[in-house]
């Protein structure tokens, strides 16, 4: 049989201190009970641990042996313990974060810098994905908290809506519709488009505004990343018609954009799995998100508050 923890650190302080009186003294127990615990461990070890020479015990060889594998447990529970404080302030620990990559370039970074600044300690993961995969992984609680664009649908979700964006037109600053305020079905109508597919939420919402100005839409060019679209507007082969989020993220300072009327809103999301609460690292990243007012409103509108945050 094992000897126990607390009889595990009996032997530990006697070995280091080199004495019984000054082991107890270590751990303010009485000399009796430091040795009776000694005899505890012989017995339960099945081996003798000190040998008392000259009113000092000197370590068998077995004690010996065992003595750094005791200083290397001990090590470990104090690890242990060390993380589970760090844990409990918030100080330590991996944030995992799953997003569409258009929020990865734009709204987080940001929310990354001002978490990381609050706890440089803690880590964080940021793995991107299409909108689908992101709302199973945080749905299954493989990742801490989500962020997409457009509808969930998920009931094992709780959604926060954070900020929104409208469509914008992106093209060169020479490109003769640079100089309208917006741009419409109207004026795109003989224009290459390049945009997401029809299959995707705002390929929906544009074929809609199309057809409701009783004009055709057509697609030149079918993207699923911003980048692309910037690239092949650069290349002059066509327009590009992408989420305000995506045109945020993306490195084009030498484009320009319009915004697209009627207006096409696009909202970006936080997800939460309903039946996990959040861990501190979560709930300190959640509160070190900027929440602003939908595009389009008042000056001096409020932001509204994310759900289970506190207001600043």
């Amino acid at each position: 049989m094992n000897f126990d923890l607390r009889e595990m650190e009996v032997f530990r302080r006697v070995m280091e201190l080199g004495s019984v009186t000054a082991a107890a003294s270590a751990l303010n127990i009485s000399q009796p009970a430091v040795t009776r615990m000694l005899q505890k461990a012989e017995q339960r070890l099945g081996f003798a641990l000190f040998v008392r020479e000259k009113r000092r015990l000197r370590p068998t060889a077995e004690a010996q042996i065992m003595f750094p594998d005791t200083l290397g447990a001990f090590s470990a529970i104090e690890q242990v313990q060390r993380l589970a404080g760090e844990l409990r302030e918030g100080r330590a620990g991996i944030l995992a974060i799953a997003t569409i990559p258009a929020l990865a370039a734009s709204v987080l970074p940001g929310a990354i810098q001002r978490f990381r600044a609050r706890r440089p300690e803690a880590s964080v993961t940021l793995q991107t994905f299409g909108a689908h995969e992101v709302i199973q992984r945080v749905a299954s609680c493989r990742d801490d908290l989500g962020f997409i664009i457009g509808p969930v649908g998920h009931d094992a979700l709780l959604v926060s809506d954070l900020r929104m964006t409208e469509l914008a037109c992106i093209l060169p600053p020479a490109h003769p519709l640079a100089a309208c305020p917006s741009l419409g079905p109207a004026e795109l109508a003989d224009v290459p488009i390049i945009c997401p597919g029809r299959h995707l939420v705002l390929g929906e919402h544009l074929a809609r505004a199309f057809a409701e100005a009783n004009v055709p839409f057509r697609i030149a060019v079918e993207v699923s990343h911003t980048e692309a679209a910037c690239a092949l507007v650069r290349a002059g082969a066509g327009v590009g018609l992408i989420s305000g989020f995506g045109f945020m993220g993306a490195r084009a300072d030498d484009l320009v954009s319009r915004p697209f009327r009627p207006a096409i809103v696009s909202t970006a999301r936080l997800l939460r799995a309903r039946l996990r609460p959040l861990s501190r690292l979560a709930q300190t990243f959640v509160d070190g998100l900027e929440v602003v007012p939908p595009a389009g409103a008042r000056p001096g509108t409020p932001a509204r508050a994310i759900p289970g945050q506190q207001a600043p």
